[in-house]
């Protein structure tokens, strides 16, 4: 959970609505509270999109409260806390679709949460990834992972080239997102 994923998120979610579908967003209430604008213009335009919110168990990991978005983390070091009370989550999803009279049609939820996949499995509804990121800065990302031409970069504000494109493009190791993802990420991700 990340501002520059709920936003976007929220804005197809926005384009759904405006398209005749009944979206429910689930959030957590921070992330609730800053998205309440976005939500109120659309139902100005009669559009059916609500917030169901499930709290964020962030005391229960050892983060502290309020840390429900990646940008009220206190440092990098709390990314696993965090990744492990977004898992979390699941419980309290699976136990509102248990509850639901009837279910939705589908469930778009982010790639950030991966064990959405079992939830949606476990009662049987479609499920559509959100993956706000463009193809390009997937291959630009991929091909500086494989290559670990940043790994010889001393400074994170020198440029770098991202070798094997057919242009010369350039990012440092601030941009790229090993610099802000600690080790444990890719553990979550595998989980």
């Amino acid at each position: 959970m990340s501002q520059s994923h709920l936003i976007p998120f929220t804005q197809t979610a926005k384009l759904l609505a405006a398209n005749g579908v009944s979206v429910t967003i689930v959030l957590t209430p921070l992330n609730a509270a800053r998205l309440n604008k976005v939500i109120d213009q659309a139902k100005a335009l009669n559009l059916k999109i609500q917030f169901h919110l499930i709290p964020f168990p962030s005391a229960e990991v050892g983060l502290p409260e309020g840390c429900e978005n990646m940008d009220t983390i206190p440092s990098p070091q709390y990314q696993p806390l965090f990744f492990a009370a977004s898992n979390m989550l699941k419980e309290p999803l699976e136990k509102w679709l248990s509850e639901l009279e009837t279910l939705p049609t589908c469930i778009v939820s982010d790639i950030c949460l991966p064990w959405t996949t079992n939830v949606a499995s476990k009662f049987k509804i479609p499920r559509v990834v959100f993956h706000g990121v463009s193809c390009f800065t997937l291959l630009c990302s991929q091909t500086i992972s494989h290559s670990k031409v940043h790994e010889n970069v001393t400074s994170m504000s020198k440029p770098f080239v991202v070798p094997d494109l057919p242009d010369k493009i350039e990012f440092t190791k601030a941009q790229h997102f090993s610099s802000y993802i600690v080790p444990q990420f890719y553990t979550f991700v595998d989980n």
